[in-house]
């Protein structure tokens, strides 16, 4: 997987346990978020009642499970973590709600995969606290229904669309994830340096920031490989010329674009000559899967004004070409 995705790699769960702040307050960006997320938890907490059902929902890497860790901190409660792909059985499912205790948070990641089956045992649990087990078969089954601990349920998601009304409706509290600002970035840099027991100068930070996409996760990712250039190549602090140099190594530009985005843009250019181009064959240029490119690589580049897609495909505009130095031709149109 590229540096610079935003999806979770093996390196930064150890990672981001590590750098995760310890209260609500030191959580940066998402603002609008942290405050009604606030006063949510003292509801909570002054009628001694867990907190209603969340969900979170945007693009991957901007911290929504930090912030069901978070939430389990201040409300005082264990959290159990988990995701849609891995509860493949209702007696999973069953065998981590039972051993819930009251107040404890369940977080599940890409709650959005969970099968049909799973979804309808958790109706009940979310609105009645409550596990229905069929037991037996034929004529012969019986239904019995187990109470469960007063729990939240937090799911987390990329692709709320995904997910069923019925079980979308059970939510009391939906939040949104945007990009962050480039300051709110470069704080969250100073922050992670400092955790990692690292210097780092202001211009240091604010060009890792620039190259960051937006995205926490892929700060402290770049940020890690910076810190790896300094110790071995440099005086040990990050400065802006032990940035420069790493992202030269990593062929990362001042956009945090990577070799794979500008492969993609320039595919479009000049081996399609600009024309609309299908995500299926633009994939199969690519030698990358349709899903790598959508959920990876597309989004950055529409949000950057490099891509942008038409009826009949992908085409990249006058911007992309300016960044990557090639001559856009006058009598090009986008239309």
């Amino acid at each position: 997987m590229a540096l610079t995705s935003a999806q979770e790699q093996n390196e930064d769960k150890k990672l981001d346990l590590t750098l995760r702040p310890k209260s609500l307050e030191d959580f940066t960006g998402q603002g609008k978020i942290k405050n009604n997320l606030s006063i949510s938890i003292e509801a909570a907490k002054k009628r001694n009642e867990p907190i209603e059902h969340i969900l979170f929902h945007g693009p991957s890497g901007l911290g929504k499970t930090t912030l069901s860790y978070l939430i389990a901190e201040e409300m005082g409660k264990n959290i159990r973590v988990t995701s849609g792909p891995t509860i493949e059985k209702v007696g999973d499912l069953g065998a981590i709600l039972t051993n819930l205790e009251d107040g404890d948070i369940l977080f599940i990641d890409e709650i959005h995969r969970l099968n049909k089956l799973i979804e309808e045992v958790l109706y009940p649990a979310m609105e009645d606290y409550a596990l229905d087990i069929i037991v037996g078969k034929g004529p012969s089954a019986r239904t019995i229904r187990l109470d469960l601990p007063k729990f939240t349920l937090i799911g987390a998601t990329t692709r709320v669309d995904l997910i069923s009304s019925p079980l979308l409706n059970r939510f009391g509290i939906t939040h949104r994830l945007e990009y962050y600002k480039n300051e709110e970035i470069r704080d969250i840099i100073l922050r992670s340096s400092q955790v990692l027991g690292i210097g780092i100068e202001p211009e240091a930070a604010e060009r890792i920031a620039a190259s960051s996409r937006n995205t926490p996760r892929i700060s402290n990712r770049l940020l890690r490989r910076v810190r790896d250039f300094a110790e071995v190549r440099g005086n040990g602090t990050i400065d802006k010329e032990a940035v420069e140099e790493t992202f030269r190594r990593l062929e990362i530009d001042n956009y945090g674009l990577d070799p794979t985005d500008r492969k993609i843009l320039e595919t479009i250019i000049h081996k399609f000559d600009n024309n609309p181009v299908g995500l299926s064959t633009l994939a199969a240029s690519l030698a990358e899967s349709r899903d790598t490119i959508e959920s990876v690589y597309e989004p950055y580049l529409l949000q950057l004004g490099f891509l942008i897609r038409t009826p009949r495909g992908r085409r990249a505009t006058k911007l992309a070409y300016e960044h990557l130095g090639i001559r856009y031709p006058e009598e090009a149109t986008l239309l």
